[in-house]
């Protein structure tokens, strides 16, 4: 099938100019283009069904872009979206009118700001906006700001709970969002649990709530202060934890604990958790026993670690509640979502049925939360 004399040439016309971004609308059968002069736009006067026509199109700004009619080959999904795509390709990929192209170059890890804003004209997708946040030169390039915008607006829509919490995670990336947008967005999570997860992962030394600093926060800092000097890991996150930024997140941690929604809010929130205090992990720990964990935790506090023992031994019994807030910590940071994968491998329970079957996990996991808190 031919394309008509009329689209041949209104085409070949806009291919002969600068071209930056196709898009092809094929329900209302237009091309648009995004060109050095700004947007273009040609109706299609299709020659017999629309979605021939349409492949005709594709192929030929195919031949015009990569010298081929054969365009790009969507078959290869579930390769361009692990970022396999070549950099100096993305530009190009983004000429071809075709959607899993643009993906392609969302998924590239070499996306530059200029090529994001091009691909964010071709496909504004909440998928795309986030992959797109997840590159640093897209957070700290003018697109950023404008795929946060649109994130944060989307939220109120998103279905998917993990989808949520990664879309909050990435709005909270330093320069994306204003601190009262922070804060507006915080005020969500009364209604979507989930989001604290989001605010975990993004923002967890600097949520938008004031908690305050655990009441032996001044007298510990004070014994801990030569070792906090000496950046010791244990003292820094012991330090840090009772600071009235460090109780928020625990309080934060505490009431994500007690209605995730589904399994993947539990998997995120156990991530979310460990690696808050990734700092001081142990190596060699049971991964997947929490009693375990913390009959291990309990050893390892009374052990040979030397830098643990010099936190003991600054605190010299001024507080027994302490040592059992480093063992706390401790077994936090050995959370993983090995803990549950043998309740989720039996059911797709969520909601209620699912936060029963896995309490042996969570009720160990929020004691130790309350420590830190009390």
């Amino acid at each position: 099938m031919a394309l008509s004399a009329e689209d041949n040439l209104r085409l070949n016309v806009l291919l002969s100019q600068e071209l930056h971004a196709v898009r092809i609308d094929e329900s209302k059968m237009t091309v648009f283009a995004l060109t050095a002069k700004g947007e273009a736009r040609v109706p299609l006067n299709a020659i017999g069904k629309d979605e021939a026509y349409i492949k005709e199109v594709k192929a030929l700004f195919s031949t015009h872009v990569m010298g081929s009619p054969g365009g790009y080959p969507v078959y290869l999904k579930r390769w361009t979206r692990m970022g396999q795509a070549r950099d100096e390709s993305l530009a190009q990929l983004l000429l071809l009118g075709e959607p899993e192209a643009v993906v392609a170059a969302v998924h590239a890890p070499g996306l530059t700001d200029e090529l994001a804003a091009r691909a964010w004209w071709a496909m504004p997708t909440a998928e795309n906006a986030r992959h797109m946040l997840d590159k640093q030169a897209v957070v700290e390039g003018e697109t950023g700001k404008r795929l946060a915008e649109f994130l944060v607006e989307f939220l109120p829509f998103e279905e998917d709970q993990n989808d949520m919490i990664e879309s909050v995670r990435l709005v909270l990336q330093p320069g994306l969002i204003t601190q009262q947008e922070k804060e507006e967005l915080w005020a969500r999570t009364k209604t979507k649990r989930s989001l604290y997860v989001g605010f975990l992962h993004g923002a967890a030394d600097d949520l938008p709530i004031r908690v305050e600093a655990h009441r032996e926060y001044e007298t510990i800092k004070k014994l801990l202060l030569s070792l906090l000097e000496k950046k010791n890991p244990y003292a820094l996150m012991l330090e840090k934890v009772l600071s009235e930024k460090g109780q928020a997140t625990i309080k934060t941690m505490e009431d994500a604990f007690k209605k995730p929604g589904n399994q993947d809010v539990v998997v995120s929130l156990l991530a979310a958790v460990s690696k808050y205090f990734e700092s001081i992990a142990p190596q060699g720990f049971t991964e997947g026993d929490i009693e375990m964990i913390c009959e291990e935790a309990e050893t390892f506090c009374g052990g040979s670690d030397d830098q643990l023992k010099e936190v003991i031994s600054a605190l010299n019994g001024a507080s027994g509640n302490m040592q059992k807030s480093l063992g706390a910590m401790t077994i936090l940071s050995c959370l993983s979502v090995k803990l549950v994968n043998p309740v989720f491998a039996r059911t797709d329970a969520i909601g209620t049925v699912m936060r029963k079957k896995i309490k042996p996990v969570t009720d160990p996991i929020i004691e130790q939360l309350h420590i830190l808190r009390h």
